[in-house]
């Protein structure tokens, strides 16, 4: 260790995860790609500027910034290139060997492991998961010199285990349709005063969708501009002919239609029929089902997928969110509305990376693009669906039960899709909820989530949770029953890797009303969804989200910690829209 006058230790510092041992050194020869945050000099701007256009009773509403206008915000100060480079060229490191984002705020360099230690002062090991065999480089603390603490925001890979996932928790592979369990009428009336078919209790299809959400009759256009995007991550593969299939049986308009593929560091989209990935099929089957001309693009972000290696080449690039805003961010024209099924334990994220993650989400929300991120599965819980199995222990060494919020949907820059099931709604058991303990709770929440919080009877969880944290959901959606083909042939799977697809498609069908009568697109959504927005969705007032021990928190009148404000109701949104 370095002379502390010289260093500021432990920059960084976390306990493992549970699950992870550590196994051995890591190989002084294995090469790590670092990267370097510099702190964004006018992030504060930023915000103030993406909270503006995203306010509808703001004058700057709707005015989105361009990419070169959000670059020159997040550009680091000239000192902290200077300081970060000459810290570099100390080492060896020249500007050739070096790759940066277009607003020069990441630094990006491969070095070997022996290097790495001496340029963080810690010692990496390779580190095992015990349940799946992934074995990654990490380590648990690190350190920079005193005069370049302030230049740098993170280095990564070094403290980030993640347990990054799909939300996808319940199949129900059957060649027989379900009977519905509530009702044995032709037709059921929904919430908001629809006329669904009564199937619907059991089997949700895009006309359930369509039907549900008061969308049936609206027609989307190919050729105004709008596009849908749905990520895919852990080798998810979006399979041509299940998605056909899919189409002949609920979409029979867009069969032989397809979507843009894109690939993002290195990611693939293998056809074989037995690679074809449940999560991936759901996305994009009901994405792209319910919002069918619009254009629709698929991203594959590779250099994450599950990794069960020998213990001499172990990965360090399970950082899934950093590639694909690596990419995201170049793109001078993304999608307007893009949905994504995956997440990690808050917990299990860095405060620091997690903070980071989050500011370039804001980039993206400041340029008016509008970000749905899956609740989670766990309800308040860690991620397993049985509520009977779930530890729910803190990771700070202490082992204390508490509520395990999730990532990115705890960031407060994203709309965050929590579930419901069956007609009229309810709240679905495994509707992921709660409160970060990364984030504060944003000021569009003020007046919502503190009436919730004043109406629990006083005590009620006390120290499970954070009251002043970012509330989550958002918003819900159906999030179980959902029938999808995948390797040729029909089931039934259920998540809110469900839900975070289907409200994306009825935002992205706002998208293209705005769009078509030459206004600009909703970006952020979440300032309106609080005020103007709130008369547009139904609220959920039944269900709970058990776990941890616990019956979790109850939906209830108003905004809740389990079903958010409520689903959507298309046709008024889309009145209060274009008023």
């Amino acid at each position: 260790m370095k002379a502390l006058s010289a260093w500021l230790l432990a920059l960084s510092q976390v306990e493992p995860p549970r699950g992870w041992v550590k196994v051995t050194p890591a190989p002084a020869d294995h090469i790590i790609n670092l990267r370097i945050a510099l702190p964004q000099a006018g992030f504060t701007s930023l915000e103030k500027a993406l909270y503006e256009v995203s306010d509808p009773d703001h004058s700057r509403y709707g005015q989105h910034l361009s990419k070169e206008e959000v670059e020159a915000l997040v550009a680091p100060h000239p000192q902290s290139l200077s300081a970060v480079d000459d810290w570099l060229a100390s080492h060896g490191i020249s500007q050739s060997d070096l790759s940066r984002s277009p607003a020069r705020d990441w630094v990006k360099v491969k070095v070997p492991v022996s290097l790495a230690e001496e340029m963080l002062d810690t010692t990496y090991h390779v580190w095992r998961h015990v349940d799946s065999g992934e074995t990654i480089v990490r380590t648990t603390v690190y350190g920079l010199p005193e005069h370049i603490h302030g230049h740098v925001d993170l280095v990564q890979p070094t403290t980030l285990f993640s347990t990054f996932r799909g939300m996808k928790t319940t199949y129900r592979w059957s060649a027989n349709k379900q009977q519905s369990a509530t009702s044995s009428a032709a037709s059921i009336r929904s919430a908001s005063g629809t006329v669904v078919d009564a199937s619907c209790n059991s089997t949700i299809t895009i006309t359930c969708l369509k039907e549900l959400y008061n969308a049936t009759g609206y027609n989307s256009s190919a050729t105004n501009g709008n596009t849908i995007g749905i990520t895919a991550y852990l080798e998810q593969y979006a399979n041509y002919m299940d998605l056909q299939d899919f189409y002949a049986q609920q979409r029979p308009d867009a069969v032989n239609s397809t979507f843009n593929f894109v690939s993002v560091n290195g990611g693939q989209n293998n056809q074989t029929a037995s690679a074809a990935g449940v999560e991936a099929d759901l996305d994009v089957e009901f994405a792209y089902g319910l919002t069918y001309p619009t254009n629709r693009t698929f991203y594959s972000t590779g250099g994450s997928p599950p990794y069960i290696p020998d213990i001499n080449t172990p990965t360090d690039t399970n950082e899934p969110y950093a590639e694909w805003l690596d990419y995201i961010l170049t793109s001078s024209n993304p999608p307007q509305t893009i949905s994504t099924s995956y997440g990690d334990d808050e917990q299990t994220v860095p405060e620091s990376y997690a903070q980071r993650a989050c500011a370039d989400f804001a980039q993206l929300g400041a340029r008016g693009v509008s970000l749905m991120f899956s609740s989670g599965d766990g309800g308040v819980g860690d991620g397993d669906a049985d509520p009977a199995t779930q530890t729910c222990y803190t990771n700070d060494g202490l082992n204390v039960t508490r509520f395990i919020p999730g990532f990115p949907a705890s960031c407060p820059y994203v709309t965050a899709v929590g579930g419901t099931t069956h007609v009229p709604e309810v709240a679905v058991f495994f509707s992921g909820g709660g409160f970060s303990n990364y984030f504060d709770r944003p000021s569009y929440q003020t007046e919502a989530v503190t009436q919730y919080l004043a109406s629990l009877a006083p005590g009620t969880y006390e120290g499970l949770y954070n009251p002043s944290g970012r509330g989550i959901p958002d918003v819900s959606a159906q999030s179980d029953y959902f029938q999808i083909w995948w390797q040729g042939q029909p089931g039934y799977v259920g998540g809110t890797s469900a839900s975070s697809p289907t409200f994306t498609g009825f935002v992205s069908l706002l998208n293209d009303a705005l769009i078509s009568a030459g206004r600009a697109p909703l970006g952020f959504l979440n300032p309106f969804l609080y005020s103007r927005g709130v008369a547009g969705l139904t609220d959920i007032t039944s269900g709970n989200n058990p776990g941890c021990g616990t019956e979790g928190f109850n939906a209830t009148i108003g905004w809740d910690p389990v079903t958010g404000l409520g689903t959507p109701n298309f046709g008024l949104l889309k009145d209060i829209v274009l008023s």
